[in-house]
């Protein structure tokens, strides 16, 4: 009944045309959603959770006022651009362990777990030792303001920075286990260490019984304390399930895989890349952004907070189907794997669609959260313009996001990381700073600033939302090795 009232969610009419007639024998469709909902809703559940806990560690820094949320804020991207080869190391993960899982070869899978862990700990040696002591700098650089921002968002930044290899483990692992669609265990986990974080910002941000008033210092070491506990979760479960796919044990063999090396670093160092554009130009778009002034920056963040929460939301459905995208490969069923990532595709329009209505509807209240009662009103009419443009990114963040998730299983990585450094790192950071000149130098305009960085971020999305779907379209992915 369905399939007659909606084609659109017919699974045999996403077979693209070159494949019809020729598939073997597929699914009911009933089976298919099944499956992928399956994976998808934990995974949905854990990243939009993520961000929401997110959102409440910024709705209790903000508490402390628009110079704590902007200090805060101005952390993020220095961070992601530490994390970044780790991201880049978790796209391997999660395409070769999926592989593997769909290719029947357990041992294999292991071993390439037991590599990327060996790497984990080698790299977040290197990165805690060079980035540590430049703390201060990178603040700077990021448009931290002496006297108000810059020594608060340093000593978030050292704080998260010792905490370092807990996180880059702990993500690792999920990452693995999302290959082999276990996202009800990365549910649990990372939700859990995000209620630890939540319920230590309320004891240490303010000081409640025994707890001592820490501020910003207490909001860093509340989600230290949350990536240690992700940590002890996630390798907790890896050293239990030996009925699992994925289990590892200390009397395994700990020596790197070589041939898992060279699969992981076939698909992480192009992913590498892909990381690497996106946080240099998400880095200089907040600097642009920063020399708007604290209190641009401040209705920026709260901007950020929402499109993070919709960024969460694809990334879920894209991870569902950047599973069983490279299982499907794994099993030589191109058909049902193009199928799988049309699927997600059709989820995130719908909740694009979705979140662009209640971003622009909603507007007011959701900016309310952030800001206290009659704190600046400039603060707050700049973030309910930036939350109607952010309304028009949704469905093509949806879209562009969960393409790029079914090309990543597909292990075409290095495609996706071709059209992020054209979008991000160039498009993105190039408008952004042509808008923001014309807007204070030629229309006078300063008030409308922020809105024309944010329409870059339109146009970036745009742009790379088409790639994404021309070439998973194409089906060049179709044969890609891994």
């Amino acid at each position: 009944m369905l399939k007659k009232l909606f084609p659109f969610f017919d699974v045999r009419r996403m077979l693209p045309a070159s494949m019809r007639g020729q598939s073997a024998e597929i699914p009911a469709g009933r089976e298919m959603y099944k499956q992928y909902i399956g994976i998808a809703v934990p995974s949905v559940c854990e990243m939009v959770l993520i961000s929401l806990i997110s959102m409440v560690d910024t709705v209790m820094v903000s508490g402390l006022g628009t110079d704590a949320v902007a200090a805060v804020g101005l952390v993020n991207q220095p961070r992601m651009i530490m994390l970044c080869l780790f991201f880049a190391l978790n796209v391997g993960i999660t395409a070769v362990v999926a592989r593997r899982k769909g290719e029947n070869r357990r041992e294999e899978a292991n071993a390439a777990l037991r590599t990327a862990i060996v790497m984990i700990l080698g790299m977040s040696a290197v990165l805690m030792a060079l980035l540590l002591p430049l703390s201060g700098a990178l603040m700077r650089f990021a448009g931290a303001e002496e006297g108000r921002t810059l020594g608060l968002s340093t000593d978030y930044f050292k704080i998260l920075g010792f905490a370092l290899p807990f996180q880059a483990l702990s993500m690792g692992i999920c990452a693995a286990q999302r290959g082999v669609g276990n996202t009800k265990l990365t549910m649990q986990v990372n939700i859990t260490s995000n209620i630890v974080n939540v319920i230590f910002n309320y004891l240490l941000i303010n000081g409640v019984g025994p707890f001592p008033k820490l501020g910003v210092h207490g909001a860093a070491l509340a989600t230290a304390l949350g990536m240690v506990v992700g940590f002890v979760l996630s390798v907790r479960a890896i050293y239990h399930d030996h009925q699992g796919f994925l289990s590892l044990s200390p009397h395994d063999n700990w020596k790197p895989d070589m041939d898992s090396c060279r699969a992981l670093v076939k698909v992480a160092s192009s992913a590498m890349v892909e990381q690497l554009a996106m946080r240099i130009g998400f880095f200089s778009y907040a600097r642009i952004v920063a020399g708007l002034g604290t209190d641009a920056f401040a209705a920026h963040q709260i901007g950020c907070q929402f499109l993070n929460l919709s960024f969460s939301c694809a990334d879920g459905l894209g991870i569902a189907g950047t599973s069983l995208v490279g299982q499907m490969l794994g099993r030589k069923r191109r058909d049902l794997a193009h199928i799988y990532g049309t699927l997600a595709q059709r989820f995130s329009l719908t909740a694009g669609l979705v979140l662009a209505t209640a971003c622009v509807l909603l507007r007011a209240p959701l900016v309310n959260m952030f800001i206290n009662p009659g704190e600046s009103e400039a603060v707050r009419a700049m973030a309910e313009m930036v939350m109607i443009v952010l309304g028009v990114l949704q469905p093509l963040q949806m879209l562009s996001v969960v393409a790029s998730g079914a090309l990543r299983g597909a292990g075409d990585v290095k495609y996706t990381a071709r059209v992020m450094l054209l979008t991000v790192t160039c498009i993105r950071p190039v408008l952004a700073l042509a808008g923001v000149y014309i807007c204070q130098n030629v229309l006078h305009r300063s008030d409308i600033a922020l809105v024309a960085a944010w329409l870059a971020t339109v146009c970036d999305m745009a742009v790379r939302m088409l790639l994404m779907m021309k070439r998973y379209r194409s089906e060049k992915w179709h044969s890609i090795k891994v």
